[in-house]
């Protein structure tokens, strides 16, 4: 889904992919958590990651569903056309616009 956003469409759906995010987070964090508990190549650890990758996956799927570009874990951009509104969790709002050319390196606060 190709969709164009302006700040204020982009600021009005914001609490709901955060309200998602913050979900998917509180059920991500015990899953990682759990696979550090075990030794590497365990059963228990293969289980703890793959049950967090399908928990990582839903919300990506769900951020894609909303028109929104998955750029890395609780990490969304809504493009305006010319770049991306750029939000990263936990931040708590929509503060943040960088060029396509540059990415989350080159974030600007906006004014």
């Amino acid at each position: 889904m190709d969709r164009r956003w302006t700040l204020e469409a982009a600021r009005a759906l914001l609490p709901d992919v955060r309200a998602r995010t913050e979900r998917a987070v509180g059920e991500a964090e015990p899953l990682l958590d759990e696979r550090e508990r075990h030794a590497a190549g365990s059963p228990e650890r293969r289980a703890a990651e793959d049950a967090a990758g399908e928990v990582i996956q839903r919300w990506a799927r769900e951020m894609e569903a909303l028109g929104l570009e998955v750029k890395g874990l609780w990490l969304v951009d809504f493009d305006t056309g010319s770049g991306y509104y750029c939000w990263r969790y936990p931040e708590t709002g929509l503060d943040y616009f960088h060029t396509y050319e540059e990415g989350f390196r080159g974030r600007m606060r906006i004014q």
